[in-house]
């Protein structure tokens, strides 16, 4: 076999019948001296674009960062390639393959529904001996989000001087079901009202999740009740004079969740903002202390509630008393937990049952079917469905939402043969789906959903694959649409926001710590559409040059093709 070395290490082989075949190498930070480039099965000297590459990643900024790049036809066929086989750690860039799995096995059009169940013995509609329970279904969007997504040059404009929009209550739904309770005639509750999350596991942190981002919002617990998105905002605001304490707003604010232990002081002008915030694991003390200055603006921050469930009955609880429904008992949370006993890279293997399930072979979903009531001792009180699944889709890749991805694998666990719902049931079955679509089973592992793992890994080639196979795909064009538009949506908004680029980079973005990612589609100089991945590994910290790097290189690869 003839082997024909190409710059950017993609290798065409002669193979026995005479036809050129390309396969990947590996290859290096290198220039492109002496190198040969076969496309189209013609062999020639080194392409522009790979020497405007390489001198990009060669740059004293970002020389010692590990890039990882592929870049293909739509129809898959190499166009360029750099280091494509290696493994990166995806950061967002898991959610494209979450979505995907998503798409193809649960259908764009799926709704969950949630329900307010009464369960105990009744004295007519006026009272019940039981519990009032709060069956979560696993529904993303129990919040004030606007829904489906609304790109930003579309939402309303606040004209100069105008009041600010009124914002939308983040527990809406909730207290619409809380009206349906009231529009039964119940007046008592003898017993407790609980948050039911046992629809999934109670597994709130994926594998190596840190610590560390377990306070804030986007590492917000996993919970199949979720309201609002699993946080809460804490806003500090100055006081009107130096010296005095600041105040500090919960919102919504749920009266005896969280105790605040707060300590921020009114400085100088000018002298910034230095809030800090901490809960401690499994905590409901919040403490911020700082000092924020007397003309700074309000600082605001999104802080995970520590149990998601019980924050959800404690607001239920005291919406129905606003409403005049006496609650003899306390708001609390019902959970499942795990009993599997293999490691997760075990219960990862993926059995024939799987691949059965993502060809079509067997017939997922009876599993939502849920055991008939017991005559006389359960009502359904109020119900609230869910926006499908296409739509929170939207919103999981443009804004990036970890929850929501999370959410979808459990979902995803639940599909296969009416199963635990577990994140590595969940994790198996995208496996299997990602193995049928043709991508090398060495070439991936997840842990979550959506790349807040530090053990998640993926090769540029795998995306690239993932990418192509999705193309052909009868979900496709709406998939397509749920990923950030350079210089218009998501996290794309303040990116690629000039001509030729603009509206015609269609990615998923990815950060976590010194790794990035951007994956997508490129609409070209040419007007062909080509697939693209690139993947950063070891940047320096605190530092965007990869960023801007990677940004140069989508440029070029969009004047070269």
């Amino acid at each position: 076999m003839l082997r024909i070395h190409a710059c950017g290490a993609v290798v065409w082989v002669l193979s026995a019948a005479g036809l050129l075949q390309p396969v990947f190498a590996e290859g290096k930070n290198v220039g492109c001296d002496g190198a040969v480039v076969v496309k189209a099965g013609k062999s020639g000297p080194c392409t522009k674009l790979a020497r405007t590459i390489a001198g990009l990643v060669e740059g004293p900024e970002v020389s010692r960062d590990h890039w990882g790049i592929a870049v293909t036809a739509m129809n898959g066929a190499p166009i360029y390639s750099l280091n494509e086989g290696q493994l990166f750690q995806p950061a967002s860039n898991a959610k494209l393959y979450t979505t995907a799995a998503a798409m193809a096995l649960l259908g764009p059009s799926i709704t969950f529904e949630t329900k307010i169940m009464a369960k105990g013995v009744f004295g007519g509609v006026e009272s019940v001996t039981g519990d009032l329970v709060l069956v979560g279904a696993g529904d993303a969007n129990l919040s004030g989000r606007e829904i489906p997504y609304v790109a930003p040059a579309l939402r309303p404009k606040v004209e100069p001087g105008a009041p600010p929009l009124p914002e939308v209550n983040p527990l809406r739904y909730l207290e619409a079901m809380a009206d349906q309770v009231a529009a039964t005639g119940l007046k008592v509750v003898n017993g407790d009202v609980v948050g039911d999350d046992t629809l999934f596991p109670w597994e709130p942190y994926p594998q190596d999740w840190s610590i560390d981002d377990t306070v804030w919002g986007y590492g917000a617990p996993v919970s199949a009740l979720t309201i609002n998105d699993n946080q809460i905002k804490v806003t500090v605001k100055p006081a009107g004079a130096v010296g005095e304490p600041a105040t500090v707003v919960v919102d919504p604010a749920v009266p005896s969740y969280y105790t605040l232990d707060v300590s921020v002081t009114t400085e100088e002008k000018k002298s910034g903002s230095h809030v800090q915030m901490e809960r401690a694991l499994g905590s409901k003390v919040l403490r911020v202390y700082g000092s924020i200055a007397v003309d700074a603006q309000p600082d605001e921050e999104e802080v995970a509630i520590h149990d998601p469930a019980e924050y959800a009955a404690a607001s239920l609880k005291g919406m129905l008393e606003k409403r005049g429904i006496v609650v003899t008992g306390k708001a609390l949370a019902q959970h499942r937990i795990p009993t599997d006993e293999q490691s997760f890279l075990e219960g990862m293997k993926v059995p024939g049952q799987e691949i059965a399930v993502v060809t079509g072979g067997v017939e997922g979903g009876s599993c939502l079917m849920e055991p008939p009531p017991v005559a006389g001792s359960e009502r359904t009180l109020a119900t609230h469905l869910s926006s499908p699944l296409l739509e929170d889709v939207v919103v999981t890749n443009k804004v990036s939402q970890n929850l929501h991805a999370e959410l979808w694998l459990h979902h995803l666990g639940r599909r296969t043969f009416c199963s635990k719902g577990s994140s590595v049931e969940g994790a198996r079955l995208v496996r299997a789906f990602l193995e049928n679509a043709g991508i090398d089973k060495d070439d991936f592992v997840f842990f979550d959903g959506s790349g807040l793992s530090g053990h998640d890994l993926v090769t540029p080639r795998a995306t690239a694959r993932l990418l192509q196979y999705a193309s052909t795909q009868p979900w496709f064009a709406d998939w397509k649409k749920s990923l950030p538009v350079g210089g218009e949506d998501g996290s794309l908004a303040e990116r690629f926001g000039k001509a030729p680029l603009k509206d015609h980079v269609f990615a998923k973005t990815g950060t976590l710590g010194e790794a990035r990612a951007l994956s997508g589609y490129l609409e070209c100089a040419s007007g062909r559409t080509v697939i693209f991945s690139i993947m950063v590994g070891n940047h320096m910290p605190q530092t965007t040059k990869d960023r801007e790097t990677m940004d140069k290189i989508v440029t070029a690869i969009a004047a070269a093709n």
